[in-house]
């Protein structure tokens, strides 16, 4: 049954709340840990309490976050045993594969791996220290921070950009040349060719 989203006020282990994405862009990861340094210098648990994990509580009663990946991530590589969690839909009653489909036709599952194929969802990682790395992930990251596209409610809208810029750009380019492959993908978000994607802010011709 869903719920008006509800904060859980005691502490979740954080290695027990499974993913519902197969992948991250670790320079993403990189930032959010500089950024939870920085935060955690001054207070840590006021920085958890506005960072806050938004989860879907699943069959058994396992806690599935369905945001702030990066984030959790972040905190795991950084030492961070708990978090606060937001509570957005309770469905412990669904069987495994009616939760699955339910939440995969919501947008909170994206079973894709680092090559942007979809997979079974059995291969999504149970642990957030398994995610793997998207470098084009981290690209549609660094393309949003210098203006090429807006911030979008679209569910993993950074990854449909992920996506068009795998088909755009080389990957031998994103893994050595960072700051060129932005430069090409900022006048790719420009273009009409990316007018489908979330948050597109360029100009038809």
């Amino acid at each position: 049954m869903s719920v008006t989203p509800e904060p859980v006020l005691h502490p979740v282990k954080l290695v027990d709340i499974r993913p519902t994405q197969m992948t991250v862009g670790m320079g993403e990861v990189l930032r959010k840990r500089a950024s939870w340094r920085e935060g955690a210098d001054k207070d840590k648990a006021e920085y958890l309490g506005r960072h806050m994990i938004p989860v879907v509580i699943g069959p058994k009663q396992r806690y599935h976050m369905i945001d702030h990946h990066h984030l959790a991530r972040a905190l795991y590589e950084e030492g961070t045993k708990h978090v606060l969690v937001l509570v957005k839909a309770n469905l412990h009653h669904l069987s495994h594969s009616a939760f699955e489909t339910y939440m995969d036709n919501r947008n909170w599952l994206h079973p894709y791996d680092a090559e942007g194929q979809r997979c079974a969802y059995s291969d999504i990682p149970k642990h957030i220290g398994k995610l793997a790395d998207d470098p084009y992930r981290t690209l549609a990251g660094a393309l949003r921070e210098v203006g090429g596209y807006a911030k979008s409610d679209t569910p993993y809208a950074e990854f449909l950009w992920a996506d068009f810029l795998r088909r755009k750009i080389t990957r031998s380019m994103v893994r050595k040349a960072f700051e060129e492959a932005t430069a090409k993908a900022l006048m790719l978000a420009r273009s009409s060719e990316a007018d489908y994607l979330p948050g597109w802010a360029g100009y038809h011709h």
